[in-house]
Order: C-alpha cells, then sequence, then structure tokens
C-alpha cells in the first residue's frame, strides 16, 4: 500500500457537511417565501446535474451530484416543513398569509 485514496472520503465529508448546510435553507427558505420558491430549488438542482456531466474530475462531478440531489430533496422538504409549520412544530413568519388547512 504505497498511497491512501482520500477521494470517498472527501465525498461523505462534503455530503454530510451539504446535508447539514440544506436543513436551515429549508426552514428559512419556508418561514420567508412557503414553498412558492420550490422553483429555485428545481433551477439548482438541473444545474447541478449538468454541471457534474461535464465535469472530469470524479470528486467534483460526484460533489456536484449530491448538491443537485440536495436540492431537489429541498423541494420535497419545502412542501413538509410547510406542514410542519402548519401543526405549529415551527414559527409563523407573522408578515405572511397562510392559505387554512382543515
Amino acid at each position: 500500500m504505497t498511497s491512501i485514496h482520500l477521494d470517498g472520503l472527501l465525498i461523505g465529508i462534503i455530503t454530510f457537511f451539504m446535508i447539514g448546510v440544506f436543513h436551515p435553507i429549508v426552514v428559512k427558505a419556508e418561514y420567508y417565501w412557503g414553498t412558492k420558491c420550490w422553483w429555485f430549488f428545481l433551477v439548482l438542482g438541473i444545474s447541478g446535474v449538468v454541471a457534474s456531466l461535464f465535469i472530469e474530475s470524479v470528486v467534483m462531478s460526484a460533489i456536484c451530484g449530491v448538491f443537485a440531489f440536495s436540492s431537489f430533496w429541498t423541494i420535497k422538504e419545502l412542501f413538509e416543513q410547510e406542514g410542519r409549520v402548519s401543526k405549529g412544530w415551527f414559527p409563523k413568519n407573522p408578515k405572511r398569509n397562510y392559505p387554512e388547512r382543515n
């Protein structure tokens, strides 16, 4: 064993970091804009997919892919966060109007 390859470890660390960053982004985005900002995360996700297809470095391509699918997952989480807010688990933004739920 002449060298240690750290690519997988680096991808794992960055994935863990990215998941940690996206959680508060979901909470803040829903608080300020509600679910109407979902399209922004769709554009980010598509951009990440395209970037991952054209980047030659395996590590950077994987990081773009993780970013892309974290952005796609954020769309789902935005709508779930709206439900958590309506249940009172997270604070409502007093400057926004919320739809009535049955």
